[in-house]
This record gives C-alpha cells, sequence and structure tokens, in this order.
C-alpha cells in the first residue's frame, strides 16, 4: 500500500526522537499502536460481519430453486376448500359489479395575489 523503506522509517523515529524527546516519545508511541491494534480489529470485525452475511445470503437464496409464477391480479384467487364441519349459517354473498372510484376532489384555489391577504383598510407593507 504505502511504499515506505526502512531508511524512511529511520529518518521518521529521528525526527519524532528530536521533536518529542526521549520522555514523552515511548507513551506517544504507545498510544499510536493501541489505535492502530484497534483500528484493524474494527476493520476485521467489518470483514467478518461482511462474511457473515454474504454466506446468510447465499444460504437463503438457492440459485436451483424454481422460481413462483407471481399471481396476475387479473386472476381470481384460487378457492379453498371448506372447511371440515357444520355448513356456515351466513346467507351467500352475491358479487356485484366492481364500483368506479370516487370523483377526485377539485383543484385548490390558487394563493392570494400579494397584497390582497392584507385586510381592507390596514397598514400597508
Amino acid at each position: 500500500m504505502f511504499d515506505i523503506g526502512f531508511s524512511e522509517i529511520v529518518v521518521i523515529f529521528g525526527l519524532a526522537l528530536i521533536v518529542l524527546g526521549p520522555d514523552k516519545l515511548p507513551k506517544i508511541a504507545q498510544t499510536v499502536g493501541r489505535w492502530a491494534g484497534r483500528a484493524r480489529a474494527m476493520a476485521r470485525q467489518f470483514r467478518d460481519q461482511l462474511e457473515q452475511e454474504a454466506n446468510q445470503l447465499k444460504t437463503d437464496v438457492d440459485p436451483n430453486a424454481p422460481l413462483k409464477p407471481a399471481r396476475s391480479q387479473h386472476q381470481p384467487p384460487q378457492p379453498q376448500a371448506p372447511p371440515a364441519g357444520p355448513a356456515p349459517t351466513e346467507p351467500a354473498r352475491t358479487e356485484s359489479a366492481p364500483t368506479e372510484p370516487p370523483p377526485s376532489p377539485p383543484p385548490a384555489a390558487p394563493p392570494p395575489a400579494r397584497g390582497e391577504d392584507a385586510p381592507p383598510g390596514g397598514p400597508a407593507a
């Protein structure tokens, strides 16, 4: 990813030693190491979770399974077998022709022009 050689690392370490001093450098190196470790752990956890979700999708979706045909809106639903037991006591329903949807309401009136919404005799803006 980054092409940093040994000589560049030595130069960076020498500059850090001069700028930070021998007292602060070990503490800062430890802190940076912790941050790097946490970042790597989070990246590993994220990758594992993505792989787990991908594997779950592969097992949920079988590419060899036959597709079920979608039921069209124009086809009536399949009749179900009547339940076993006594006959229903409800009167039989008669199917009527479908009704048309109600007409849409008229469009709203346009907003008043500028200055028309002020009451007559009121202060002019």
